[in-house]
């Protein structure tokens, strides 16, 4: 009887796993809502730059990729719930819920590539001055530089074919479909590089606001979602990118102006 049970149990692959995203997101935003390990009070007293600990590092590795966890996980949510519900569909000896798992295992994995991309870019703008303590641009010129260039990306291609994908896990899931426990790994890692390629320059726009700003982190979270969730969104992404485009060139021509 107790392990029919379990077996009921584990039929509900989609229940399980949506409460264990659920959780992992929840734990990250604690994470970052605490701090991440940071001492927030002197953020905004004003200190030269000093040469990085390992220690430093490596706090700033985790903070960045709790981050992207906190603010990508969810948005990944309806891939990995369909993942799972075929899965089951197809009856396999791969249990549903440890390939999803790996699943978004390797969706993460690619996050955290990024993240380390992230961390060595904030520590060359750190180290040459360009950071406030709460980790936003202190140059008019590198805020507007970024602005813009996000704006164009926006406009690009690239975003528009890594947001196809991103937008229909029915598209992803038939174009790129392995089997076995191996393959739902490789999926996830498919899948994080579209999504890194979709939204990577989104998470620059951090360097601009400020990387603890949190009200921005959620409102850069619920931007992405709203991008992949609204049917035919390139207009969306369009609206935004011009809106981007106007605000970098009023802050660059005013850091250009300051400078001259």
């Amino acid at each position: 009887m107790a392990t029919s049970a379990l077996e009921q149990t584990l039929r509900h692959d989609r229940l399980i796993v949506a409460i264990g995203i659920a959780t992992v997101v929840a734990f990250s935003w604690g994470y970052l809502f605490a701090g991440a390990g940071i001492d927030m009070s002197m953020a905004d007293m004003p200190m030269d730059p000093e040469p990085w600990t390992p220690a430093q590092a490596l706090l700033m590795f985790a903070m960045w990729w709790v981050m992207m966890v906190a603010m990508m996980a969810p948005s990944a949510a309806p891939m990995v719930l369909l993942f799972a519900a075929i899965k089951r569909k197809q009856a396999t000896a791969d249990s549903p819920v440890i390939s999803s798992w790996l699943f978004l295992a390797g969706y993460l994995v690619i996050w955290a590539g990024f993240s380390l991309v992230a961390v060595s870019v904030q520590w060359g703008l750190d180290q040459a001055g360009l950071l406030s303590g709460m980790m936003a641009s202190t140059s008019n010129l590198l805020a507007g530089i970024i602005l813009l260039a996000a704006g164009l990306y926006q406009l690009t291609p690239i975003k528009r074919a890594c947001l196809r994908y991103c937008q229909s896990p029915v598209f992803f899931l038939s174009r790129h479909w392995q089997p076995d426990a191996i393959g739902a790994l490789r999926m996830g890692f498919r899948h994080g590089s579209y999504c890194v390629g979709c939204c990577w320059f989104l998470m620059a726009l951090l360097f601009v606001v400020g990387v603890m700003n949190l009200a921005w982190v959620a409102a850069v979270a619920i931007y992405v979602g709203l991008e992949r969730m609204v049917a035919r969104s390139l207009w969306l992404s369009s609206a935004v990118g011009a809106g981007l485009i106007v605000a970098g060139g009023i802050i660059l021509a005013h850091g250009l102006a300051v400078a001259a």
